[in-house]
């Protein structure tokens, strides 16, 4: 049986996400900060909870350790929480207003916990015969989106998010050049409507979940290193 770990999973794209994938028959381990919370939403797609802050050490590594101690493995790990730091009034910060302290948030989470996790979690993916990392990017990480004209990327004011899910392609794919063995994708579910942006998307997370769901899924022979939508390869 396939154990899988998804961080940030007790609402939105990862509560979808443990939803579909407890379903497919794996078993799941539901990453949620806060206890109350994430037992509610384990609970209610058969998931197991695992109290885990990807911001810090010590919560990743106890998390780490529980996960080794109950002798399941893990095969799959999904970095999906993430942070996009808006301003007053659910306002998107752009480039006159953006601080060095609000960089550092959105980068704490989405880049910082992006590693801390996949570095507390190798030991166990490494033992798995066929492990599996999909990073939850966001087409806003596209350079070339973000430099032609036309495109949302391109239209979207803010700094930090988009900057900080470009940090996390890098790290995709300097993780999967340097573990050949393990399929390590970045994916782009779309701009679902989520607490993250407020719940201005345009998108549900089923719709939004596809593609992170198909990616958990890729087999020994599928694509590594790669940037995906749900409608194929996206520009870097």
């Amino acid at each position: 049986m396939t154990t899988t770990l998804i961080t940030g999973a007790n609402k939105g794209l990862g509560l979808e996400t443990a939803r579909r994938l407890t379903d497919a028959g794996h078993t799941v381990y539901l990453g949620s900060r806060d206890a109350a919370r994430g037992r509610r939403a384990a609970d209610a797609v058969g998931a197991r909870l695992l109290v885990l802050d990807v911001t810090d050490d010590a919560s990743v590594a106890a998390a780490a350790e529980a996960v080794e101690a109950d002798g399941s493995g893990l095969d799959v790990l999904i970095n999906n929480a993430g942070i996009e730091g808006r301003g007053p009034g659910n306002s998107v910060i752009g480039a006159a207003d953006v601080t060095a302290d609000m960089m550092r948030e959105v980068f704490e989470t989405n880049v910082f916990g992006t590693v801390r996790v996949t570095h507390a979690f190798l030991p166990l993916l490494r033992r798995s015969p066929a492990p599996v990392i999909v990073n939850v990017s966001s087409g806003l990480a596209s350079l070339t989106g973000m430099t032609t004209p036309g495109t949302p990327a391109y239209g979207y004011p803010g700094v930090a998010y988009p900057a900080s899910k470009t940090a996390v392609n890098t790290v995709t794919v300097q993780f999967a050049k340097a573990f050949p063995e393990m399929r390590i994708n970045a994916v782009e579910p779309g701009f679902t409507k989520t607490d993250l942006n407020g719940n201005t998307g345009i998108q549900t997370v089923e719709e939004g979940a596809e593609i992170i769901v198909r990616m958990a899924r890729v087999g020994a022979d599928g694509p590594t290193g790669g940037y995906f939508t749900a409608e194929g390869p996206l520009p870097w």
